[in-house]
């Protein structure tokens, strides 16, 4: 007898199973919300073509679509289905062959070093500082993730918004499988919050147009102060 989520699962696995929609909802993780053009661009493919794909994945519930006027954007359906294309991705098989320039290969190391993940921080500065932040005790990973009464304490006393994360309907915190370190980094209302933190005060800022951030000096003194973070550690490739 065919499981009744059966279905449903086969579904969602086949809206993933093509390279095309795969490089949208990457492209996607950024957390903003791109036009059909941006996106058949990002994937190599016509106009007509993206459209089609885009069209599936909004009906299957992976994405959403915002009208402006006559414009239509598309983003990530909410911070789970980010959170599910994040896991699946660090579960894939690594890609077979290396970067074939330089300037893929410099993104390629800025993005591990740290990114956004949606709307939260990942690469190898969101696993050091969730680690930081379990080492320190503000943060328990025994049993899936929870904010301790002490790391609720010190992100009020840093300056993160807490009453507002804990007011969203999300989860306050939750483990997001790393794709490129292959360790959890921190999600949820929480990781949301400290990275609007981070970029505020400066202690990250984007890089280009994508989701590659980078440590400023400030950001790496503040790294160092509140949850002893080397800062040189995040460069070593």
């Amino acid at each position: 007898m065919t499981h009744p989520q059966a279905p449903g699962l086969a579904a969602l696995a086949a809206l993933l199973a093509d390279e095309t929609r795969a490089t949208f909802c990457l492209a996607l993780l950024d957390g903003r919300a791109w036009t059909a053009s941006e996106l058949a661009r990002a994937a190599q493919v016509s106009r007509p073509t993206a459209t089609e794909h885009l069209n599936r994945l909004v009906e299957g519930g992976l994405l959403a679509e915002v009208r402006q006027g006559r414009h239509r954007y598309l983003r990530l359906a909410d911070d789970r289905m980010a959170h599910l294309i994040e896991e699946i991705t660090a579960h894939a098989p690594a890609a077979p062959a290396p970067p074939r320039t330089l300037s893929q290969s410099s993104a390629n190391r800025a993005l591990a070093r740290a990114r956004t993940c949606y709307d939260h921080l990942a690469g190898r500065l969101g696993v050091a500082v969730t680690h930081a932040m379990t080492h320190r005790g503000l943060l328990r990973q025994d049993a899936g993730f929870a904010l301790t009464d002490d790391g609720a304490a010190w992100l009020t006393e840093i300056g993160v918004d807490l009453a507002a994360a804990r007011s969203s309907r999300r989860p306050l915190v939750l483990p997001c499988l790393d794709f490129t370190e292959r360790r959890a980094h921190l999600a949820g209302a929480a990781g949301a919050a400290l990275h609007r933190h981070f970029l505020a005060r400066a202690w990250v800022v984007p890089v280009g147009s994508g989701r590659a951030l980078r440590v400023t000096d400030q950001g790496g003194v503040a790294l160092r102060a509140h949850l002893g973070v080397d800062p040189g550690e995040l460069t070593i490739c």
